[in-house]
């Protein structure tokens, strides 16, 4: 046998451990490359869109983003700045970030809101269901962005 061959046979549980280490390592980098990827893909596709020409007689579209930062246990404005944020800004929108400070916020802004195309929800399921309620009367689309952990 070789020496590095009885090393590893002397060191049994160390070696099992660094094998599984190295692996769990390998596959969170890939991971982090999948949804790297998947972004790059998304912007490109957004851009697309965002190049096209708009005629004279034509209004760019306005989005309003209602964000709860404290959904996702407080991660949701990152997860929102680092997956959505880009793809919204190339996709030629012109979006309102509106961040939500306390329950029943979104209610009371959805009733003051004019002059909007697209309302976009960021957060959990309690910031769907509160925009949802100021919404029932309205004529807005509605897209929904989940950041929750349901």
């Amino acid at each position: 046998l070789t020496v590095s061959h009885k090393i590893l046979l002397n060191h049994w549980k160390k070696t099992t451990v660094g094998i599984c280490l190295v692996t769990w390592g390998g596959n969170w980098l890939y991971g982090k490359h999948c949804d790297n990827l998947l972004r790059r893909a998304a912007c490109q596709e957004a851009q697309v869109w965002g190049n096209q020409i708009i005629p004279s007689n034509m209004q760019i579209k306005k989005a309003t983003v209602f964000l709860n930062p404290a959904a996702c246990k407080g991660k949701a404005r990152t997860l929102f700045e680092k997956n959505a944020a880009p793809i919204l800004h190339l996709s030629g929108l012109d979006v309102t970030v509106v961040k939500t400070d306390y329950e029943g916020q979104a209610k009371k802004l959805l009733e003051l809101m004019e002059n909007t195309d697209m309302i976009i929800i960021a957060g959990g399921d309690g910031t769907v269901q509160e925009v949802i309620t100021g919404l029932l009367r309205r004529p807005d689309e509605v897209r929904y962005i989940f950041l929750g952990q349901t």
